[in-house]
């Protein structure tokens, strides 16, 4: 039988799964989603109420790969323009959810500053305008702003676009919330159920995952960076969804950098960082080396290209590395999400391409994707969203 998730805050181990066994799985639903990480969890929760709902994982817990792994922040320019209207569309949700899906938000307020370098003005320039057309509330800053916000910074990075409403993302409880509505409302959910084959036989597909059979009327591809393989294993065409690895690295410093530091991301792309807690930094160097999906690990060289990109910046001494990992990112060739139907195969749902946005989006491309599966159309500022750019269609 396959295990299914508890439904608490705190992900349970291997060990408790296996005790949370049941009696009799079922063996048909209306929808099967495959990947439980906050693309597959937030679709079940907008879903579950409405259809017949099983979420399949292939770890042993939901979230293993690229969610649990996150360094999340609500930034309403990350991801671009294309990408803003989800975003801001999912605010509401994750800053005042309702009491029914969580007694508390899951945002905590911080600051961004997209910085430059002296000699990227220019691009800095191009970028608060770009912005501020689009109504963000982007604000322009100069050298000695600019040093009021990073303590140490040095002079030559004296560019930046400062962004006020930016957040970090509580991504362990937001996802724990979806999986506890999801299963609330009657949504099978298994662990260590790796989809293996599918077939279509009359109007259902015949599924094999974890070893056992399943029947679905829809299935929907929410496997992150194993989007493509789930796709071919369904014999549908990929769409081309690459992974990226991405390094994460806590650092404690020898200086008592203040733990509500900014939001610093790199104009060009090459880094960002925030306050962790007192005299403590998160750091990426924003890096992206396509891989085959796997469980990744950090590399030593990327860890010290981050810290020597960082210290190029900020005259910061180090003091120890005391954490570091890496997660996968994956993206569609236009990085932009993909959610839909797939135009050949249209009992075939792709939910994928999130890139790193993903967790700043669920609640937008959930409800949308939910509406075009059965559910109601959601209301408010996710119902005023356009999905029709985010369609699988545009790749044929």
């Amino acid at each position: 039988m396959f295990p299914v998730m508890a439904s608490s805050l705190a992900f349970p181990g291997p060990m408790d799964m296996r005790r949370d066994m049941i009696d009799a799985q079922p063996s048909a639903t209306d929808v099967l989603i495959v990947g439980a990480g906050i693309a597959g969890a937030s679709l079940a929760a907008a879903l579950a109420p409405w259809r017949r709902v099983m979420l399949i994982e292939a770890e042993d817990t939901p979230g293993y790969h690229a969610t649990g792994r996150s360094a999340a922040f609500w930034h309403e320019t990350y991801g671009g323009p294309r990408v803003q209207p989800l975003s801001v569309a999912s605010f509401d949700t994750l800053a005042r959810p309702s009491r029914a899906f969580s007694e508390r938000g899951f945002l905590s307020p911080r600051a961004a500053l997209t910085l430059g370098h002296r000699s990227e003005a220019a691009a800095v320039d191009a970028f608060t305008a770009e912005f501020i057309a689009k109504g963000v509330e982007v604000v322009r800053m100069g050298a000695a702003e600019v040093a009021g916000k990073i303590p140490g910074v040095r002079t030559e990075w004296s560019e930046a676009a400062y962004e006020a409403a930016c957040s970090d993302i509580d991504v362990g409880a937001l996802h724990a919330a979806y999986l506890r509505s999801a299963k609330r409302a009657g949504a099978f959910i298994a662990t260590r159920a790796p989809l293996e084959s599918a077939r279509r036989i009359g109007a259902m597909w015949d599924v094999r995952a974890g070893g056992q059979a399943i029947s679905a009327a829809l299935i929907v591809n929410a496997a992150g960076a194993w989007a493509d393989r789930v796709a071919a294993a369904c014999g549908v065409a990929p769409i081309g969804i690459q992974p990226y690895r991405r390094t994460v690295i806590q650092l404690r410093l020898g200086i008592p950098v203040p733990a509500e530091l900014p939001l610093v991301i790199h104009i060009g792309g090459r880094f960002y960082f925030k306050g962790e807690s007192e005299g403590r930094v998160w750091l990426s160097p924003h890096d992206e080396t396509p891989v085959d999906p796997h469980d990744v690990v950090p590399e030593e060289i990327d860890v010290a290209i981050a810290i020597e990109r960082m210290q190029a910046v900020v005259d910061w001494p180090v003091a120890a590395v005391e954490r570091k990992w890496a997660g996968l990112r994956s993206f569609a060739s236009d990085r932009i999400p993909v959610f839909g139907a797939d135009p050949h195969v249209p009992d075939f749902i792709w939910c994928a391409g999130q890139g790193g946005f993903g967790i700043q989006t669920a609640p937008a491309v959930a409800g949308l994707l939910a509406a075009q599966l059965g559910a109601p159309p959601p209301g408010g500022a996710i119902g005023s969203v356009d999905p029709a750019p985010f369609a699988p269609s545009r790749f044929t």
